[in-house]
């Protein structure tokens, strides 16, 4: 049996490396990816939570699922918006996001 405090200690470290990744990444799908990988490590902790308070509602397992949809969408419409800068400028580096207008 894992202890709850293992599962709260995984998800904090796989969150803070992928806001690293996030703030260091010049492609912005690496930064999406590292996007999606903070908002896994947020379910995690929510589902640790959740089992460690005894929560027996399932709050923790309906605060997750939340998560994963608004995830989902999130990944949805940040890919939309990278194929749109894609097409526009010829490339995904961040290093141009600045010359974005209007």
């Amino acid at each position: 049996m894992v202890p709850p405090i293992a599962f709260l200690i995984l998800g904090a470290v796989v969150f803070l490396l992928a806001m690293i990744g996030f703030l260091t990444r010049r492609s912005l799908v690496q930064a999406l990816m590292c996007l999606e990988l903070m908002t896994s490590a947020v379910g995690l902790t929510f589902l640790a939570l959740g089992r460690a308070l005894g929560d027996t509602s399932m709050t923790g397992m309906v605060f997750a699922t939340f998560c994963m949809v608004v995830s989902a969408a999130e990944i949805g419409m940040g890919l939309a918006l990278v194929l749109l800068y894609f097409r526009k400028h010829g490339t995904t580096s961040t290093d141009d996001l600045d010359l974005m207008k209007g």
